[in-house]
């Protein structure tokens, strides 16, 4: 059974950063991109970064220049590097994981951010 586990998560105050990590246990086959998506209370879970099994990085707006994203698609490992945070961060982050194969995505079970003073 595939299971995406996230790490890193926590309470850090305005300005400060984390690092989520995401890796994932089982066999993935066809796994082409993995990334972070974030769901604030009340709001739409929303794209955040994501990168392909080329390398490739893709960015939401409000985040560009603060968060950058890495890792490793074929190792199923994908890291998030977040600076400069605002209480608008708050949110639960997720790893997921694309995959031209059914189910076409895998998700972890999400690690809470919070930023606050």
């Amino acid at each position: 059974q595939v299971q995406l586990v996230e790490s890193g998560g926590g309470l850090v105050q305005p300005g400060g950063s984390l690092r989520l990590s995401c890796a994932a246990s089982g066999s993935i086959f066809g796994c082409n991109a993995m990334g972070w998506y974030r769901q604030a209370p009340g709001k739409q879970r929303e794209l955040v970064a994501t990168i392909t099994s080329g390398g490739s990085t893709n960015y939401a707006e409000f985040v560009k220049g603060r968060f950058a994203i890495s890792g490793d698609v074929a190792k199923k490992r994908v890291y998030l590097q977040m600076n400069s945070l605002q209480p608008e961060d708050t949110a639960v982050y997720y790893c997921n994981a694309d995959t031209v194969l059914y189910p076409y995505a895998y998700w972890g079970q999400g690690t809470q951010v919070t930023v606050s003073s």
